[in-house]
């Protein structure tokens, strides 16, 4: 009982679907935060000569009062053109970034619409509850990764900066313009080997925070066992009704034993209850058929409404296995049924 008790199995579909509607998901801030960054360095460095274009017409642009008496409508003139250059610059370079934010969501766990974090949780404000999660052994993990996570950019960041430092004697001598490229392309490096550690701690943590998801979601067998009746109801009702099922179907089938015209017996085993319609022009079909009890109900109908019984014990267990109730006989039972047949019609004559 106790193993039933205990969470030790993987979550089931359901449940992980249940947890999303919830507006539970295994999210990786710092995934997220890798493509947000990747994206907006990409972007800079494809928009950089655009920008600066851009900033050296804004310089030109406040060039041109110098020497001009500022008045209040003139600096909001000044004010109102600058927000506009700085918005222009600005939106290439925020929309890439904005939908590489989504994307990252995405890209962990699709796309899902709730309201239900929306909804107001007086829980949430509790004071006591509050103070247990402050110190709770998550929010420890959660201060130790932070720790990690900043000591080693940090360390690595300060590595390749001491080898820059090493450079500067040199650099200092050189003309300006070679300084500028110099630091450019120390920039460059310093990104790069930046976008390269914070993306091996994105994946670490990408793959920390789906382990603790799915162990969190993780359930015992009787929640299991909870979950499949819940979905596919209870077996004992289900297997009431699949009697009522096959009862009814039951039914139907005896009421098509009058209309048939012979019905061909093991002779206590098996009944199969066959029609004929020879101005249809299609073979005889299999209107009822039954096995034990099923059978004998067969026989009973077929005296009281005097459709004749023949006894053929090989046919009648071919046919009761081959053909289903409705469905013609194959050519391979013609000539014995043609026989039978024969026989009925001839039997009726003679009485």
């Amino acid at each position: 009982m106790a193993d039933d008790l205990e969470k030790t199995e993987e979550p089931t579909p359901k449940k992980i679907e249940d947890a999303k509607k919830e507006g539970n998901v295994p999210k990786s801030m710092d995934t997220s935060g890798f493509i947000t960054l990747l994206v907006a360095v990409v972007a800079f460095i494809a928009l950089t000569g655009w920008i600066f274009d851009r900033l050296e017409t804004l310089y030109r642009y406040y060039i041109h009062f110098v020497g001009i008496d500022i008045t209040p409508s003139l600096l909001l003139e000044i004010t109102i053109h600058s927000v506009i250059e700085i918005f222009i610059m600005v939106l290439p370079l925020a929309l890439p970034v904005a939908i590489a934010g989504m994307l990252g969501a995405w890209a962990q766990f699709g796309i899902i619409f709730t309201t239900k974090p929306l909804v107001p949780d007086l829980t949430k404000i509790d004071p006591v509850k509050g103070a247990k999660n402050l110190f709770s052994l998550k929010k420890l993990v959660e201060g130790f990764k932070i720790t990690v996570k900043v000591g080693s950019v940090f360390a690595v960041a300060f590595t390749v900066f001491l080898g820059f430092i090493e450079e500067l004697t040199s650099v200092s001598h050189a003309p300006l313009a070679q300084q500028i490229a110099w630091l450019a392309d120390r920039a460059m490096v310093l990104a790069a080997v930046m976008l390269v550690l914070l993306m091996v701690l994105a994946l670490v943590d990408l793959l920390f925070v789906r382990y603790n998801y799915f162990k969190g979601l993780r359930m015992s067998k009787q929640e299991i066992k909870d979950e499949m009746k819940q979905m596919e109801g209870n077996p004992e009702i289900k297997a009431k009704i699949r009697q009522i099922q096959m009862e009814m179907a039951r039914k139907r089938m005896l009421a098509e034993v009058p209309k048939a015209d012979v019905v061909i017996t093991n002779p206590t085993h098996y009944a199969v209850a066959l029609q004929y319609r020879e101005e249809e022009g299609h073979a005889p079909k299999v209107v009822a058929k039954g096995a034990d009890l099923i059978a004998l109900k067969i026989r009973e109908i077929a005296r009281e409404h005097h459709i004749q019984i023949v006894e053929n014990p090989p046919l009648a267990r071919e046919l009761y296995r081959r053909v289903e109730i409705d469905e013609e006989i194959p050519e391979q039972f013609y000539q014995a049924v043609a026989e039978v047949l024969a026989f009925v019609y001839k039997s009726r004559r003679i009485s």
